[in-house]
């Protein structure tokens, strides 16, 4: 691929050093790189107990549940039982304090959605909204399987979507980062251009992977979202724990206030003059509606939103969201 073309489209300039196998990993992320994320990623949790400036805590955000509870036996009670155990319909049946012994689950399973499509493809100041998208889904990757949870995942570009049943262990790992690499680094500056792929099919799909009780993460910009997307949101949310990651680039609410802006889809270019005021609203206006729209599903369904920008370092940020101390 014209990886020159790439940069020049992004506006970014040239990377201090390419990876070791020649990839700008601002523009395209490689399989060592994103496993190079598993020891910071200990530094987050999606366990139900979360740091009081996590942004899994607060009034409108959406209270991680974890793992749930598997009924083991009914035993008499013991010295030393916690009281609120105690099954009353059985110890009135049989005259005697019985209590319900449960196991915690040994797992809950985890489905992460990647958004790899050409409108990802695009960062003017530190990386390609694609590549903050594949860094954040592979450190919560790590952390799912270090966690001893299951991990499956949906990543989907505009000509192709990969589903990954929810699986254990290092193999499922590898497998779920191997097919996000592969798909990042099918996005190209000359690509053909074709018709975008639907979100909304998408969200069908995980509806049937995740059934329920699994943690649902969505990374995305979420362009072309709308009316049926938060429909589907709301369905997954009902018997799912859901938390959508925002990916958005600088100019999304900062533009230059003179000169152009150029614009393209891959294959024509448009000029945008930023000394028309018109213009300038025009173009902050998409990115305003589509974080107003992410915002209110986030009132609306209680669902978590990470906010991440690819003007930064994705870790710090993702940490930092987490309530954790910085790597």
């Amino acid at each position: 691929m014209n990886r020159r073309a790439s940069i020049s489209r992004m506006g970014l300039a040239p990377a201090a050093a390419p990876s070791p196998d020649g990839w700008d990993l601002r523009v395209h992320v490689t399989l060592p790189h994103l496993q190079g994320f598993r020891a910071a990623a200990r530094a987050i949790s999606f366990l139900p107990r979360q740091p009081a400036r996590s942004a899994l805590q607060g009034r409108h955000r959406a209270r991680i549940r974890g793992r749930g509870l598997d009924f083991e036996e009914l035993r008499n009670y013991l010295p030393g039982d916690d009281v609120r155990a105690i099954d009353w319909k059985v110890t009135a049946r049989a005259g005697a304090p019985y209590v319900r012994v449960y196991n915690e689950e040994r797992d809950r399973p985890t489905l992460i959605v990647v958004d790899q499509r050409m409108s990802m493809f695009f960062g003017t100041v530190r990386n390609t909204k694609s590549v903050t998208a594949a860094e954040t889904a592979a450190i919560v990757a790590h952390r799912v399987i270090s966690q001893g949870d299951r991990l499956g995942g949906i990543v989907f570009g505009d000509q192709c979507v990969e589903e990954l049943r929810p699986g254990r262990g290092a193999s499922a790992l590898t497998r779920f980062l191997s097919v996000l690499t592969h798909a990042n680094q099918r996005l190209r500056a000359d690509a053909a251009k074709v018709r975008p792929m639907a979100m909304n099919a998408v969200l069908r799909a995980a509806a049937k992977l995740a059934t329920r009780d699994h943690l649902v993460i969505v990374i995305s910009d979420f362009d072309a979202a709308d009316a049926e997307t938060e429909r589907h949101l709301g369905a997954i949310a009902q018997h799912n724990d859901v938390v959508l990651a925002l990916v958005t680039d600088p100019t999304a609410d900062k533009l230059p206030e003179q000169g152009a802006v150029t614009g393209t889809d891959g294959q024509q270019q448009a000029r945008l003059d930023m000394a028309a005021a018109d213009v300038r609203a025009g173009v902050l206006s998409v990115a305003a509606d589509r974080t107003e729209l992410v915002e209110s599903w986030q009132r609306k369904m209680k669902l978590s939103v990470l906010p991440v920008t690819t003007e930064h370092e994705t870790l710090p940020q993702i940490v930092s969201l987490m309530g954790g101390a910085r790597p």
